[in-house]
């Protein structure tokens, strides 16, 4: 039998990312998440049933920081696997109170399991070198924003091993506001934990500097990071800032993501420095 939603859920999204096939809420108020097969490098960032895993195994149900929320079953059938969790209210939690949490996270003690995302970076820079690299980026970036992107390209290799030399904590993968949304006491309910891992200090930190206007500065503060962390958001943050640029230019609704790489001029000059040395 074809799976397929009861009539009388609701749908909350139609279904984004490449494992995502829909998520619903049910009459009782159970929120259920469509996953479909995929990629199947247990390694890599877009893992299919990494999702299903990190609910069954809990592995992050009570770290300090972060937290999933609440999970009722997990079922497995033939074409997918439908993962039921708590409906989260959503908090507005403010980006300094966000970096907080993000750090308390990082200092969890966390054994990283076999099918932990690793190597976020590297991979999704493979997958820009396959599309031609940055390049669509030159028509509609000024002069010396230009070179500082094109002198980061050229230092990805250094870049990477730099990343590759931090201390590996644990990370949600993709901390955006939007998916850190729950509270918990002074800790946040996260949801969409696919690309879930040990990765470089100050990783999660750059995805968040993507999503808010304050100053690097005032989030690492309050982060409490040091010059590792620092170090790792900033690559982080550019390499990803960048590449969603670039990637934007081919897009029938392209966003802000070129305007944001504007605005992170002096991230991403930092990164290419910090990689060059």
């Amino acid at each position: 039998m074809t799976w397929g939603p009861d009539d009388d859920w609701q749908p909350l999204t139609s279904g984004t990312g490449q494992a995502n096939g829909g998520v619903w809420v049910t009459g009782e108020g159970w929120v259920v998440k469509r996953l479909l097969p995929g990629v199947e490098d247990v390694r890599h960032h877009a893992y299919w049933q990494r999702q299903a895993l990190v609910a069954e195994t809990g592995i992050v149900a009570r770290t300090p920081g972060l937290r999933t929320p609440e999970y009722l079953r997990v079922v497995r059938d033939a074409e997918g696997i439908s993962l039921w969790s708590e409906y989260v209210e959503s908090a507005v939690v403010d980006p300094l109170a966000l970096a907080r949490a993000l750090g308390r996270f990082a200092q969890a003690r966390v054994v990283e399991p076999a099918w932990g995302a690793r190597d976020v970076v590297r991979d999704r820079l493979r997958t820009v070198e396959r599309r031609g690299g940055w390049t669509a980026l030159s028509p509609v970036v000024d002069e010396p924003l230009r070179r500082t992107v094109q002198a980061l390209w050229v230092r990805r290799d250094a870049a990477l091993a730099e990343l590759d030399a931090l201390p590996r904590v644990p990370t949600h993968g993709d901390a955006h506001p939007v998916n850190l949304c729950g509270r918990w006491g002074d800790d946040v309910i996260a949801l969409d934990w696919e690309q879930f891992g040990l990765g470089p200090a100050g990783f999660d930190l750059g995805y968040l500097l993507l999503a808010t206007d304050l100053p690097l500065s005032s989030l690492l503060d309050a982060h409490g990071g040091d010059s590792a962390v620092r170090r790792g958001a900033v690559l982080t943050a550019a390499f990803t800032a960048v590449s969603r640029a670039a990637w934007s230019l081919d897009q029938p609704s392209p966003g802000d993501h070129v305007e944001r790489l504007v605005a992170l001029g002096d991230v991403i000059d930092e990164a290419s420095r910090q990689a060059g040395r």
